[in-house]
């Protein structure tokens, strides 16, 4: 009983810092937008443009830092321009491994031109890199909540020709849908979503909540709907308990300080082994199957 009421008690006092709010409010709006976004992503197998995103608002992130501006501004920035670049140059979702990488490579050396400039300290760049959910402000927290409801509504509003396009992009194609506008729309929005989700587990860790979370959705439900909605809600569930084990972490010495990004990580994909195992052991008639309409 003391136990419990020990634990409520920080609960409670965890809830009276602004800091932490901030981190669960914005957390769960981009837990959430990249369990939606990273079904499609993993769809369209393309994981591979979620991790350049990232890197690729890693520069306009570090402009941003060194003018002086906000950093979350550049990374938006940087990745939806980046996303159009990589739209521009190809058409087709499984055939722009090559102009992502040409992209990329050259976003990654205007970063590290961009942070080799910066004369402030290092805290900036760590946070891009590895997340820094805890330091969000509340300017960042209102920015995030406008953009994931536009990302959430351009999502709801594409859905059916973006899950078309995405299980066939031939048959798509040969009935006339403009995959054209649908690629560009796709790459922004991962673009943006890949922006706010840097906040939670940085650069370096965006695939913990834009891939694995839907990864494992897939391998629980056939069914597109069910696969989005377990995808979020693993990505939610693994924010949180990464921010309270976080917190648990920080305020129960001994235990080092140990970044909450790595407790995300290390939740969803623990998830996903597990998920995999049982599969594996399960039944052929219960292996996963495409995700149809």
């Amino acid at each position: 009983m003391n136990i419990v009421l020990t634990l409520l008690a920080d609960l409670q006092q965890m809830w009276g810092f602004s800091f932490m709010r901030n981190a669960f409010e914005v957390g769960a709006m981009n837990a959430i937008v990249a369990g939606v976004t990273g079904y499609f992503v993993v769809l369209r197998r393309s994981a591979f443009t979620a991790h350049a995103f990232s890197e690729i608002g890693f520069a306009g992130a570090a402009a941003a830092v060194l003018l002086g501006g906000q950093p979350i501004l550049g990374l938006l920035g940087g990745s939806t321009m980046g996303a159009l670049a990589i739209a521009a140059l190809g058409r087709r979702a499984t055939n722009r491994d090559t102009q992502i990488g040409i992209v990329l490579a050259f976003a990654l050396g205007l970063g590290i031109l961009f942070i080799s400039l910066y004369s402030g300290y290092a805290n900036e760049s760590y946070s891009i890199l590895f997340g820094e959910i805890e330091g969000v402000s509340p300017f960042e927290v209102e920015l995030t909540v406008v953009a994931s409801a536009l990302v959430l509504f351009t999502v709801g509003v594409l859905y059916r020709p973006l899950l078309f396009a995405s299980l066939d992009e031939d048959v798509a194609e040969a009935q006339g849908m403009p995959m054209m506008l649908l690629g560009t729309a796709f790459m922004v929005i991962v673009a943006v979503a890949v922006s706010f989700a840097v906040q939670v587990t940085g650069v370096l860790l965006i695939f913990s909540l834009m891939v694995t979370p839907a990864a494992t959705a897939q391998y629980l439900s056939r069914r597109p709907q069910g696969a989005i909605i377990l995808s979020a809600t693993i990505a939610l569930m693994a924010t949180w308990v990464g921010l309270l084990l976080g917190w648990a972490a920080s305020y129960y010495p001994p235990t080092a300080k140990v970044p909450i990004s790595f407790f995300i990580t290390a939740i969803v994909f623990c998830l996903y082994l597990a998920v995999r195992g049982i599969r594996l052991l399960a039944p052929r008639r219960l292996h996963r199957l495409p995700a149809t309409a």
